[in-house]
């Protein structure tokens, strides 16, 4: 992976990561952690759109399948803290 790949997948975790943070509590987890949703979040939206056959191209299409995933995990961790 080149430095380009690695920047722009921490720029989209991070973009993804505070945008699920706004929609999910109503405001960011803080710069380390909304990096960390985010970028989990994308290889969980990035697997789930591939495996529905949709695709999204470019940067924003990164940062809405990553937005996805991120919401995905959080509603993932509330179901366990729940327990």
């Amino acid at each position: 992976m080149s430095l380009t790949a690695i920047l722009v997948l921490l720029l989209v975790g991070l973009v993804a990561g505070y945008l699920a943070g706004l929609i999910w509590k109503g405001g960011g987890f803080g710069l380390l952690w909304n990096t960390v949703i985010g970028v989990i979040g994308s290889f969980i939206g990035g697997f789930i759109f591939n495996q529905l056959g949709i695709y999204f191209h470019g940067l924003l299409g990164s940062i809405i399948a990553a937005l996805v995933g991120a919401l995905l995990l959080l509603w993932i961790i509330s179901m366990v803290k729940k327990r």
